[in-house]
């Protein structure tokens, strides 16, 4: 993703317009509107950047780091990491009540299907080792 784009995009999703953000860092307000239009992206300075970044409670490491496109255009990500975070979104959403319950059994789902692809050889199942008569017959063989 280009400069350009991550610059205004999160300064929109900040919520600040130009003006905010030109009052907060210091930076011009026509400065930082020709730098997200990228007529002047190119003569930005390290430090006007580290302005601007700091107003949007944002490290440079973040900024340039893959995170940000996941917040811009999450539609950017592999269909898997899509719908993970879309379902992560939307249960966020939701009451503590039913995300606990849901959690829940996503847990189980997900332990479930573990169970049957890595099956666990090294201990028998509940209901072996908690009943007498199943461990008197399991003896003799």
């Amino acid at each position: 993703m280009d400069l350009v784009l991550k610059l205004r995009e999160i300064r929109r999703l900040k919520g600040l317009s130009q003006k905010d953000a030109a009052r907060l860092s210091g930076v011009g307000e026509k400065t930082i509107s020709s730098f997200e239009t990228g007529e002047r992206v190119g003569a930005m300075k390290l430090c006007q950047l580290k302005r601007l970044l700091a107003v949007y409670d944002m490290t440079e490491a973040e900024f340039f780091g893959g995170g940000v496109e996941k917040q811009i255009a999450p539609w950017e990500l592999d269909p898997e990491q899509f719908a993970t975070a879309r379902l992560i979104d939307e249960l966020q959403c939701l009451p503590k009540h039913s995300q606990r319950a849901l959690l829940a059994k996503f847990q189980l789902m997900i332990e479930t299907v573990s169970e049957v692809h890595e099956p666990r050889q090294k201990r028998p199942p509940r209901y072996m080792r908690d009943d007498p008569e199943w461990q008197m017959m399991a003896s003799r063989n």
